[in-house]
């Protein structure tokens, strides 16, 4: 049998965070997991807030073929009504109605969804680097190309000069990730003005895709609204983050009624929703979202974890990016080669992620969404690291 290659080379790549953390969980197997510190998955430590649990309680009393039926393809119209309440009354009396809202199965269905409803195979869509290593996969599952802009070497904000400078007649749609993983970054309200300039000033539409799960997770920033800056925009969002889901994977996509294109958008998404399998989002969530809407995110526990992180890299001596929003330290390599750093640090069981995969050389990404003693006691292990370089 002749199989589809380039889903065998996806297959056969694999992920360097999936991969780091497999070897990471063998590792632990081996030794005991109190003597690795596993800094690569960006998997949530805080527990769900109770009122989820209480939410599941309570839902799954209900008929069961009430909970587990098969809901509307874009999700449950009651749980929409509640979703883009909240968003009117976080972003505006504008922001959404219940017919703008597609739920989905976390925001990697979010992304594939808006990629395939707005783009054709040949098409161009622009990443920020570094950038989530799997945008490329979905970009290139469209037929389209992955063009990387680099960010701003000093600020890792937009670079507007080499945004302008990438795009091309066939450029359709950006994707911008704030808080950013893996940088920690948080896009200001200055630079994405700047960057819908950019955009509206080019001979053709193009669409800006904002890819927003850590937007609760943030240190004191506030993370503009995007529909407000820049018209042509679609926002993904997922519940991975904010109410420690990402295992059960529910989100959403929406087109805001200020997009030029709603009209013809939203058959679009639902569409390509149809087209990729997603259709109909985990129904027992869908009723979990509608209680928890407005539940806080608990960002207490990363900020601790942060200022420990920071504290303790700092009197090393090591360089990083001070992180406003969601919950990674972007630290930059003590030589070049990101993989060279990443092999010296495995070996005393320090398990950061090197930067190339995200589109960027020569810094690592350390996920401080981990027990707080795990930052500790990781502190004797990034010392010898050091010491390595000296």
């Amino acid at each position: 049998m002749e199989l589809n290659q380039k889903m065998y080379a996806y297959g056969a790549s694999k992920s360097s965070i999936r991969e780091i953390a497999a070897y990471g969980s063998a590792r632990k197997a081996e030794i005991g997991a109190e003597n690795v510190y596993d800094f690569s998955l960006g998997n949530p430590s805080i527990p769900s807030p109770d009122a989820v649990r209480q939410s599941i309680e309570r839902t799954i009393q209900l008929p069961p073929v009430k909970v587990h039926s098969y809901t509307p393809a874009n999700g449950l119209p009651f749980v929409r009504e509640k979703l883009a309440s909240s968003l009117c009354r976080r972003f505006g009396e504008n922001a959404a109605n219940a017919g703008d809202l597609y739920l989905t199965c976390g925001a990697a269905a979010s992304i594939s969804i808006s990629l395939h409803a707005i783009t054709n195979p040949g098409d161009e869509v622009i990443v920020i680097a570094p950038y989530f290593p799997e945008y490329r996969v979905w970009i290139e599952t469209c037929g389209c190309t992955c063009v990387e802009v680099l960010a701003d070497a000093d600020t890792f904000q937009i670079d507007t000069k080499a945004l302008a400078a990438a795009i091309t007649p066939r450029t359709k749609a950006v994707i911008v990730n704030s808080p950013n993983n893996p940088v920690g970054t948080v896009y200001s309200a200055e630079n994405l003005a700047a960057t819908a300039e950019v955009l509206r000033s080019c001979d053709h539409d193009i669409a800006l895709i904002a890819d927003e799960p850590y937007r609760e997770i943030t240190y004191g920033a506030v993370v503009p609204w995007i529909p407000s800056i820049y018209e042509r925009t679609i926002v993904c969002y997922s519940y991975s983050k904010s109410l420690s889901l990402p295992g059960e994977r529910i989100g959403w996509v929406l087109v805001p009624p200020t997009n030029p294109d709603h009209d013809p958008l939203i058959p679009a998404v639902a569409g390509a929703g149809r087209a990729l399998g997603f259709v109909c989002a985990p129904a027992l969530f869908q009723y979990v979202l509608a209680d928890c809407v407005d539940e806080p995110t608990n960002v207490d526990a990363y900020a601790k974890n942060r200022e420990a992180l920071t504290k303790g890299l700092s009197e090393l001596g090591y360089t990083y990016i001070e992180p406003q929003g969601a919950f990674y330290l972007w630290v930059k390599a003590l030589e070049p080669d990101a993989n060279a750093f990443f092999e010296r640090a495995k070996s005393l069981e320090l398990l950061p992620v090197p930067s190339d995969s995200f589109g960027c050389p020569g810094w690592v990404r350390v996920g401080y969404c981990v027990s707080y003693e795990t930052i500790v006691n990781s502190m004797p292990a990034w010392k010898k690291l050091k010491e390595l370089y000296a």
